[in-house]
This record gives C-alpha cells, structure tokens and sequence, in this order.
C-alpha cells in the first residue's frame, strides 16, 4: 500500500497508512458523542493507542458482560479476537490501530448508523 487511504465513517473517518498480509496499522478520528458499533471480530486481533481526547471503552466476552472504562490520552488497550467492544468519544479522539489485516471482519450486534446486517446470537 503506498500513500494513505481516508474511510469516511458516520462517526468520524479512518485513515489506513498500512496494509500488509502480516499487519494492518490506520487513525481513527471520532467525533466527540459519537460512537462505534457494538461489535467484535472472529479473527482480527487490535491494539489502540488514545493519542488525544477522551473515550469511552465498553468491552466484555459477551453482550450480556460488559463492563465500561473510561480511556484517557496517552493509554493503550488491546481487544483480542471475539471480544465484544464499543467506543465512545466523550471528546474528540484520534486513536492509532495496529491490528492484524482482516479489515472486513466486524460483526456489529448494534449501531447507531442502522449498519447492523445479520444479527448474530
């Protein structure tokens, strides 16, 4: 991949600068009050870094065990495959993702953007 790539997201927008067989690294910029999908991923592995704002992180082994920690500038956290999370930006956030590079596997349980397709029990 050369150069970088901008997704424009209904909460925000990413910016994918690498994408390799190995590794996938990009920013997301969320919008203060927006969030996320309830999701989690089959496969992809990720670890954020919070370069700036203040973020919400909902996060469990299930939709029914969720637990909320609140993320401040300058904290890492890593969400393993199957771990169901949920960002929320209480101010404007840029987060930097390194993940493994399967981009198309999210699984959104729910979504404020009406993006959920199959509902997965």
């Amino acid at each position: 991949m050369a150069g970088m790539r901008i997704i424009k997201k209904p909460w925000g927008e990413e910016r994918l600068f690498a994408l390799t067989k190995k590794y996938a690294g990009k920013l997301l910029i969320v919008r203060k009050t927006h969030r996320l999908s309830l999701q989690y991923h089959e496969k992809k592995e990720e670890t954020l870094y919070l370069q700036s704002g203040l973020l919400k992180l909902i996060v469990g082994s299930s939709p029914r065990n969720l637990k909320t920690k609140i993320i401040t500038s300058g904290k890492v956290f890593h969400l393993p495959p199957k771990t169901v999370h949920r960002m929320e930006a209480l101010k404007d956030c840029v987060l930097v993702e390194v993940s493994t590079p399967e981009l198309w596997d999210v699984v959104r349980i729910e979504d404020d953007y009406n993006r959920v397709k199959n509902k997965r029990k």
